[in-house]
């Protein structure tokens, strides 16, 4: 089973910048969509970004769409999230997220992101 373990988060001002990485173990990520998540305080998880399985595209929700961007790198079993311009609505933990058809199968403990002045 894969396990994962994000790290990366903290607090930064709006309109900042922050990346975040997902480290991979227990398998390798060849073939696996991966993607994340966030989850903000009384609010449901949310995928926010997916690469699939399948054919290879990426997947963004329009909360953060043109402002976020996912990167893996499979020799690393590595997945980034770069985040720019960031808003307090933000603030949330985040989590990566694999699964063999789409991103949903496992995730880590998260990263906690705060976004304030």
């Amino acid at each position: 089973q894969v396990q994962l373990v994000e790290s990366g988060g903290t607090l930064v001002q709006p309109g900042g910048s922050l990346r975040l990485s997902c480290a991979a173990s227990g398998g390798t990520l060849d073939g696996y969509a991966v993607g994340w998540q966030r989850q903000a305080p009384g609010k449901d998880r949310e995928l926010i970004t997916c690469i699939s399985s399948y054919d290879g595209t990426t997947h963004y929700a329009s909360s953060v769409k043109g402002r976020f961007s996912i990167d893996r790198e499979n020799a690393k079993n590595m997945i980034y999230l770069q985040m720019n311009s960031l808003k307090p609505e933000d603030t949330a933990v985040y989590y990566c997220i694999v699964g063999r058809n789409w991103c949903e199968d496992y995730w880590g403990q998260g990263t906690q992101v705060t976004v304030s002045s």
